[in-house]
């Protein structure tokens, strides 16, 4: 089985970042007015943008690391699971809703995963011009896209929680709101939602924009790898609702997250984890 280990990921970061930005690039020379769409089995969407950016990914992928097997959304009947020590989980175009409203809040996802954890962790938001990485142990960074291309990295990190009694921010769905992620929310008094689409949520808080990220609903794990390695390497800490960490690749029926929590701050844990149980049914 192949392994990638965080010295060998340093050396795919920037070749990765600018597949992820060509994605993006094949994702806005869609006309929306235009294009095509269908339902997927599962209801949701799929769109010509989606399938262009993931030949672009598919393309580079077999360029760049062969040797890797990739989970992609567009082809997730081709995965085999419990996947090998390292691979590459993809979504393609993630917040397919947002960008069929109109919206600028749709990203590419890109996340190397090795031993079940996002080691590495690329989100790129097209249309917003930006995109955002990181590499476990190693950093996080935004960059702008200029005509296309990554360029102007910049440091982030995410920020302490604020002292009990001040406001903190919690990042929530625009399209995929749920009862049990809003009953926790409102559990903890002081919260200001901020809403956004896609894994943008994610990314919010690796910039120290949002405090939280907390989904207490099931979601794929496409939607969370590439994010739960920029939060977790702009030091923050992605959970399930009991402050257990998540694994990826390893189950045998689906590819489903049941629950999350992206934590800006770990050491919020001990004041909010401990209630996660209530009003959460």
């Amino acid at each position: 089985m192949i392994r990638i280990d965080r010295d060998t990921a340093v050396a795919l970061i920037e070749p990765l970042t600018e597949l992820v930005a060509r994605a993006g690039s094949a994702i806005l020379a869609i006309d929306r007015r235009t294009m095509t769409a269908s339902g997927k089995a599962d209801g949701s969407p799929v769109t010509e943008a989606d399938l262009a950016a993931d030949r672009v990914i598919a393309e580079g992928l077999a360029r760049l690391v062969p040797e890797l097997a990739t989970l992609s959304e567009e082809r997730s009947h081709l995965a085999q699971l419990p996947a090998a020590s390292s691979f590459v989980l993809v979504d393609p175009l993630d917040g397919t809703k947002e960008f069929l409203a109109g919206r600028d809040e749709f990203t590419v996802n890109l996340a190397l995963v090795t031993d079940g954890v996002p080691l590495l962790g690329i989100v790129g938001a097209p249309a917003l011009g930006l995109i955002w990485r990181g590499l476990v142990g190693r950093g996080a960074e935004r960059l702008n896209i200029s005509s296309g291309a990554p360029s102007s990295p910049m440091s982030i990190h995410t920020r302490k929680m604020p002292i009990a009694g001040k406001p903190w921010i919690a990042a929530v769905s625009r399209s995929h709101g749920d009862s049990r992620t809003e009953a926790w929310i409102d559990s903890r008094p002081g919260a200001v939602r901020q809403v956004a689409g896609s894994a943008i949520k994610f990314c919010r808080v690796a910039e120290g924009e949002v405090d939280i990220y907390p989904r207490l609903a099931p979601t794929c794990e496409w939607d969370v790898a590439a994010g739960h390695a920029v939060v977790t390497a702009a030091g923050g800490r992605v959970t399930d609702a009991s402050g257990a960490p998540l694994r990826f690749g390893a189950r045998r029926d689906d590819f489903i997250v049941p629950e999350f929590i992206a934590w800006g701050d770990p050491e919020a844990q001990n004041s909010l984890a401990p209630l996660a149980g209530r009003g959460s049914g």
